[in-house]
């Protein structure tokens, strides 16, 4: 037997966003469309076999991607997500959280803010494994020396989060040794 689980997409100046959210609330998924068909085969193993039908629990999170979009930029930090992942993923995942609309932080930084500081690959393989794009803002994740870094959506598409967010051109760095800037997000669930 299938179960059904809400689903929404919405176009943005850099193609449509397609997300997926649980009996919660919580968003499970949400990606490009290129992206969709490998983070849905994520939801099928995780909650086994779903049909993705809209609701309005998807509509929510629609309204938030359209606030963000119009330029609310803070309008995705409350949205409850759902994560699934490893121990370690989900820690990153939760300190990705805390990095604020409009500031930006290295894969270094986020090791040493989650205590595992030799740990920078496999953090940035955690940041490419996110199942929840922009809302987990693994594009706010650049070079320790300010450079641009992979983007799961596309290099495009991090550079218009980014300039969207008014991080400005030279993609600045706005973390020190401590960590990244931090913003208050809702708990994460596993």
């Amino acid at each position: 037997m299938k179960n059904t689980m809400a689903a929404g997409m919405r176009n943005t100046p850099v193609g449509p966003v397609r997300f997926a959210v649980d009996d919660d609330g919580s968003v499970v998924a949400l990606g490009f469309d290129a992206q969709w068909e490998g983070l849905a085969g994520r939801v099928h193993r995780r909650f086994g076999e779903v049909t993705f039908v809209p609701s309005r629990a998807a509509g929510l999170v629609g309204d938030a991607v359209d606030a963000y979009l119009a330029g609310d930029i803070f309008a995705l930090c409350a949205l409850p997500v759902s994560l699934g992942g490893t121990d370690f993923q989900r820690r990153v995942w939760t300190a990705l959280r805390a990095v604020a609309p409009g500031t930006t932080c290295s894969y270094a930084s986020i090791a040493r803010a989650i205590g595992a500081p030799r740990a920078v690959r496999a953090v940035g393989a955690a940041n490419g494994a996110n199942p929840v794009s922009i809302i987990v803002p693994c594009h706010r994740v650049i070079g320790s020396d300010g450079s641009l870094t992979g983007y799961g959506g596309g290099v495009d598409r991090k550079v218009w989060l980014l300039a969207h967010e008014a991080v400005p051109p030279r993609f600045r760095r706005t973390v020190d040794s401590r960590g990244p800037a931090v913003v208050s997000p809702p708990a994460t669930r596993a």
